[in-house]
Formats: structure tokens, C-alpha cells, sequence
């Protein structure tokens, strides 16, 4: 037996053996997902990932291959949400604006950033600042799932990368470790309000229209406050990479 031939039959050997692995990831995603995203192609897109992870996976540089694998799964879905002709394209770039305008009022007032405040550095009147929140949300671009994904991403090149992750490197867990305690700080510093529908959302786990029944507003109204809480800890996390 050749070592091509070995290598092979131990990729398919991790394929088989973590299929569930991808179904498992994939039902996660799909449930903070727009219903035009199918659990069907999660899948395929993440079962693409798990082979790309079994074929260059090294057992000597430190990570299990679970972990390595769920990284690559979660990664590939994401390319494929992020391809997917049921976002357009106006949609990233008005919800990279609100972004940069939440950091930049943050960063000129030293306090949270109000909605009309924001509106205003975006030139838009609150009715439109409002409707464009709520496209962002329709996408759910930028949810936690997404923000965990990058930082996952961080620790495998950071653990997996690494010239001397050979040696047993701790760097990666560091990395993954500070990320979260910074992103767990940037939620406690939230507006109460934000701060509570992203812990019913995702603690609690109820939907949208049970958090606003719970808050006595509209469903539009919670859509609106979760894409403004995650775009503003992306705005105070854009420096973290």
C-alpha cells in the first residue's frame, strides 16, 4: 500500500466517521437563517468542508481533528451563505456603512451611539436608517454565529499555522480565549435593551416575534434592535483582528 493510498482511506475513514458532525452544524445555522436558506445545502457545502479538512488535516500540529473540522465545515457553509443570490449586494454595503458610522460616533462622543445620531452620519433620515436595519437583519449577516466563525478562524491559523504549534503552542487557545472575554465585555457594555434581545435570542432562544411580544413591540422593531447590537459590537471588534 502506497502512502497516497493510505492517506485516501484515512480521509475517507474521518469522512464517514464525522458526517453527523456536518448535519449537526448545519441544523444550528439554518435556525438563525432566512428560510430561502435550505439545510440541504448547508450540508452539501459543509460536507465539501469536512472533505477539504479530512485531506489536509496534520494530527502533529496540535489541534483534535473535531475541532479542525468544524472550523472547515462552518467556514464552507459560510462561503456558500455569503455567495447566495438571496442577498444583495446593497445589503452588505449599507450594513459595512452602519458599521463604520456606529464606530465613528462611538469614537467622537466616548457613549453609545443613538439611532438618530447614526442616521445622521449616514445622511438618512430615521425612517430610512430603520428600513435598512431591517434589510440587514432579513439577512442575518451579521450574527454572533458569524462573528464566532471569524474568531474560530483566528485560532486555526494562529494554532494550526503556527511554525511552532508542532511543540504544543498554546497561542491559539490564548487567542480564542481573549477574543471571547472581549466580546463577552462589548455585550455587558451594550444599551439594556440591546443587551436583553440578544440574550433572549440567544440564550433564552426565542424567536423574534416571541422577544417582541415579551417587550410589547413589534417583531420589526426586535429585528431592528438585533442588527444594530451586532453591528455595533462589530464596529467596537473591528480592530480585534
Amino acid at each position: 500500500m502506497t502512502y497516497a493510498t493510505s492517506g485516501a482511506q484515512r480521509a475517507e475513514t474521518l469522512v464517514r466517521q464525522h458526517a453527523p458532525l456536518v448535519k449537526r452544524i448545519a441544523h444550528h445555522l439554518s435556525a438563525r437563517l432566512p428560510a430561502a436558506v435550505q439545510v440541504d445545502d448547508l450540508i452539501q457545502a459543509g460536507m465539501v468542508g469536512l472533505l477539504e479538512a479530512a485531506q489536509k488535516y496534520d494530527p502533529g500540529k496540535g489541534a483534535s481533528f473535531e475541532t479542525y473540522a468544524g472550523i472547515r465545515i462552518r467556514g464552507a457553509m459560510m462561503d456558500d451563505i455569503r455567495k447566495g443570490d438571496w442577498v444583495p449586494r446593497s445589503v452588505h454595503r449599507n450594513a459595512r456603512r452602519i458599521t463604520e458610522a456606529i464606530h465613528l460616533v462611538e469614537a467622537r462622543t466616548g457613549r453609545d451611539a443613538q439611532d438618530k445620531e447614526v442616521a445622521a452620519e449616514l445622511g438618512m433620515t430615521l425612517e430610512q436608517y430603520h428600513a435598512t436595519l431591517r434589510d440587514a437583519s432579513s439577512g442575518r449577516l451579521f450574527s454572533l454565529d458569524e462573528m464566532d466563525y471569524e474568531s474560530e478562524s483566528m485560532v486555526e491559523q494562529a494554532t494550526l499555522e503556527s511554525s511552532s504549534a508542532a511543540t504544543g503552542n498554546p497561542l491559539g487557545n490564548i487567542e480564542k480565549e481573549n477574543f471571547l472575554t472581549k466580546l463577552t465585555a462589548e455585550i455587558e457594555r451594550l444599551p439594556e435593551r440591546e443587551k436583553l434581545v440578544l440574550s433572549l435570542y440567544y440564550d433564552e432562544e426565542l424567536n423574534l416575534k416571541e422577544i417582541g411580544q415579551v417587550l410589547e413591540v413589534s417583531e420589526s422593531r426586535i429585528s431592528q434592535i438585533h442588527s444594530q447590537a451586532a453591528m455595533r459590537l462589530r464596529s467596537r471588534l473591528s480592530d480585534w483582528s
